[in-house]
Formats: C-alpha cells, sequence, structure tokens
C-alpha cells in the first residue's frame, strides 16, 4: 500500500502539515500565521476558516506538484492531532460526528489542537478519505486514586502532551529490549508546557496537568501556593490572570522571554537570575520525577526526556544529574508529533487494527 498520509498539526501561532508515503516523510512545512490574523479571531474557532483555506491550498500545491513530477499525487488519508476531546484511553480515533460536535461545542476549552480534526472533517468531503487522531491530549489512563484531591468537587484531570509522551515511552522501550506492555517508565516532555508521567504495564497511570499543576515551563506557572493565588484571584482581573497562567507564565513572567537560547545566553554572559531560573524550573521538574517514580512503585526501568527543550545540554544535564540515581536516563530531542500521527493512521489502513469510534470510547470512559 502507498498509503500518502497528509499530518494534520495546529499550534497557537502555526500550522505544522506533512506528506507522509507509508512510514516516510515526503514533505514538511510549518505555515507560521501572523500577529494579524491571530488578533482578528477573538475565539480559536473563529481562526477555522483562515487555517482550512491555509491547507487546502497547501495540499492542493503539493499534489499538483507530485503529479507532475510523475508521483501518484493521490490521498489515501489524513492524520491529526487530537484536541481537547472527552477522556479517552490511548489509541487511535476515527474523525466523526461526534467528535466533531464536541469540538464544535462552545462550552469546550479553547485549544488550537482542536481545529485538526475540524480542517480534516472538510478536507474529507473533498478527498473522499477518512481521518484520524492518534492518543489526543485528553488520553485517560489515570489510576483512580491519582484522580482524588482534597475537595470533592474537584479532580485531577488528565490532559498533557500524550502523543509525545507515548511516542517517546514506546521508542524507550524498544531500546530497552522490552514491550510497551512490560515497562514502567517516568516520560518528560519538556516543551512550552511541561508533561511528566508514569507509564506501567501500557498504562499511563499519572500524570500532571501542565495547564493546572507541576514544574513551571517557559510559558505556563505550575503549581502555585494557595493562599498567594487566593490573593491574586482577589486583585486581578480574571482573564489577565488566564493569559498570565497559561503563555505569560512561567520563564515569560520571570525572564521576559518563553526562548531557552536566549536564556542560556544570558546565563553564559553572567546572568544570575537567569542562572537561578532555569535551574528551579530544572529542579520542579525532577521533582515531579521523583513523584511519577513513586507512582510507579518501583524503580522504573527508565527516565525518559522528550520534546524541544530536551535538545538543551545544559537543561536535560541539570536533570541527569538529579535523577540518574533512579536508573537509566534516556533523551529524545524533539520527539516527532509528526511521525507519530501518521504512523497510528498507518496502522489502521494496513489492518494492524481498527480505528475506535469517538463515541463509544468517550461514553464509557473512566475519566471525568
Amino acid at each position: 500500500m502507498r498509503g500518502l498520509i497528509l499530518v494534520i498539526n495546529p499550534g497557537s501561532t502555526s500550522t505544522k502539515l506533512a506528506l507522509f508515503e507509508g512510514e516516510r516523510c515526503l514533505v514538511y512545512e510549518a505555515i507560521t500565521h501572523s500577529p494579524q490574523e491571530l488578533t482578528s479571531s477573538a475565539r480559536i474557532l473563529d481562526q477555522l476558516p483562515w487555517r482550512l483555506a491555509a491547507v487546502r491550498g497547501w495540499l492542493a500545491s503539493k499534489l499538483e506538484q507530485m503529479s507532475s513530477d510523475g508521483e501518484a499525487g493521490r490521498l489515501d488519508a489524513i492524520a491529526v492531532r487530537g484536541g481537547l476531546l472527552r477522556p479517552l484511553p490511548s489509541g487511535t480515533y476515527l474523525v466523526d460526528d461526534e467528535m466533531i460536535s464536541d469540538l464544535l461545542d462552545q462550552s469546550t476549552q479553547q485549544h488550537a489542537s482542536n481545529l485538526a480534526a475540524l480542517i480534516a472533517a472538510e478536507l474529507t468531503k473533498e478527498y473522499g478519505v477518512e481521518a484520524y487522531c492518534t492518543d489526543p491530549v485528553s488520553v485517560d489512563e489515570m489510576d483512580d486514586v491519582a484522580r482524588l484531591t482534597g475537595l470533592p468537587e474537584l479532580r485531577r484531570r488528565s490532559l498533557s502532551h500524550a502523543l509525545s509522551l507515548k511516542s517517546a515511552a514506546q521508542r524507550a522501550a524498544a531500546e530497552l529490549g522490552m514491550r510497551y506492555e512490560e515497562a514502567r517508565l517516568v516520560v518528560v516532555h519538556l516543551g512550552g508546557g511541561i508533561s511528566v508521567s508514569a507509564h506501567r504495564l501500557g498504562r499511563m497511570i499519572d500524570v500532571n496537568n501542565a495547564n493546572d499543576q507541576g514544574p513551571f515551563s517557559p510559558e505556563r506557572v505550575g503549581t502555585l501556593p494557595l493562599t498567594g493565588l487566593l490573593d491574586l484571584v482577589k486583585s486581578t482581573p480574571l482573564a489577565e490572570l488566564r493569559k498570565r497562567f497559561w503563555g505569560g507564565g512561567g520563564l515569560m513572567a520571570l525572564l521576559g522571554t518563553n526562548d531557552a537560547l536566549e536564556v542560556e545566553r544570558r546565563i553564559a554572559s553572567g546572568d544570575d537570575w537567569a542562572l537561578l531560573v532555569y535551574r528551579a524550573m530544572a529542579y520542579q521538574v525532577c521533582k515531579e520525577i521523583g513523584a511519577m517514580a513513586a507512582a510507579l512503585g518501583s524503580r522504573p526501568d527508565a527516565v525518559v526526556i522528550t520534546g524541544g527543550l530536551a535538545h538543551s545540554e545544559m537543561f536535560v544535564g541539570w536533570i541527569r544529574e538529579r535523577v540518574s540515581f533512579l536508573g537509566w536516563v534516556l533523551v529524545y530531542p524533539g520527539g516527532d508529533e509528526m511521525a507519530a500521527l501518521a504512523a497510528g493512521a498507518l496502522r489502521v489502513m494496513r489492518g494492524d487494527g481498527p480505528a475506535r469510534r469517538y463515541g463509544e470510547w468517550a461514553a464509557t470512559s473512566q475519566g471525568s
């Protein structure tokens, strides 16, 4: 099977696109959206028309180019990043009417990833193919004991960089000569948000919701002291707090930048405050790794680190120094979400397993 797959991965300021032939990436591009485009849309959902137009034009151009070069130029499937859906177990899901309905629901938390399936739904009509999403951010396999908090009306939610975490976990298990279903791993995604997760025998049994808790990150505040937080809520408009917590927190709040390379340049020039902040972020990641090792109930087979910030030898070096007592530390800089999305669709296309129906699994999920 040729298996020509379009992969769509929208982010806050760009839309990443790729065409895969089987496992091989033929072309990749990140379409950057101008500040004017982004600010013209009051809600994420309002971005759908012009993001769809950009993807439609890019795809038509690439398929036409392939045809002129003597290639088939025919699309076989679409693979998309999953949005903020209802809690689901890990897997590949068909983009169906129920998924689209949930993503269009105005009560759904807004995030750029919500647009991927909505864009794909339009393209499936035009190209006569199916669309799939693999391991959306709402993957929920948490143990029940991990859900409770000290207030009955508040429970911990499983929202994470699940696609990156699962892909890195499976890669690490293979490197260790194990099946993922046999492994016990602590897996860390280091990006604009930071997810730290515990994987036991094929399930992600616990993970910090990077929007709510855990380490502060380049853009997010992480866990905050409750008494100070209550004072902030009394004195600061909610809309302003939202901007500060999710996008303006962490390195942005403390150093005025979310660029780790810039932070490291400041450190190299002798900026002691930048050094302290950067080390504090690594320290908090290490504390969360220790917590997830405790959640496993045994020493992990490995601590696995992935994501864009995993390229930093300085930052990863500090983490390695503190957690190497737990055992192997495996580092996969950057990760490859595009390839993981294509692989999920390809498994279904090759008959290695059926695509799950979103509505059926979301209705029976144990998540909350």
